[in-house]
């Protein structure tokens, strides 16, 4: 069955939602169990307050369109977004995994973002650019920053673990 582009945008939309719920829940079980990582908790905590508000970007444009989210896509990303975090939790280098893991998942966020602009673009919504643009930058921000201190955390890690400390989270 063929689908219009609006339908494909909609879609879209909607799974970019569901991944921002997955994000939030990610990140919020991760700074759960930062201790020895100030600036990573930090900047989780403010990437959650804007995941928070891409979410709500989002159900803007959905209901301009007519649509609203998928609670059952919003439970399921939510809860690997969950699992995801828990997975890591016993590991030595806990932190290092949720390092990596964020860097992709970021990476995974901004091609959701471009992809919208893209869909925008073709389903002709002259709306809704200004506001995925804004959710694409921050999203850029965050990768640059997951790439800017990923050194930084390994070095971290491998110090405290080599001297005893606790260094996983």
């Amino acid at each position: 069955m063929q689908e219009s582009t609006r339908d494909l945008y909609v879609t879209g939309l909607v799974n970019a939602r569901a991944l921002e719920t997955q994000a939030i829940e990610l990140l919020s079980r991760q700074v759960e169990r930062l201790e020895n990582y100030p600036e990573m908790e930090a900047a989780l905590r403010r990437h959650i307050t804007e995941s928070e508000q891409q979410r709500e970007r989002l159900d803007g444009i959905l209901a301009s369109l007519g649509s609203s989210n998928s609670s059952i896509k919003d439970f399921v990303t939510g809860l690997m977004g969950n699992v995801a975090a828990l997975a890591h939790a016993p590991m030595q280098d806990e932190v290092l995994k949720n390092s990596l893991a964020n860097y992709a998942f970021e990476h995974f966020e901004i091609a959701s973002y471009k992809s919208l602009l893209v869909l925008a673009d073709m389903a002709g919504d002259t709306s809704a650019p200004t506001a995925l643009t804004q959710s694409l930058r921050e999203e850029e921000r965050m990768a640059q920053w997951c790439e800017d201190n990923l050194e930084a955390t390994v070095r971290t890690f491998a110090t405290r673990a080599a001297q005893g400390q606790k260094a996983g989270i």
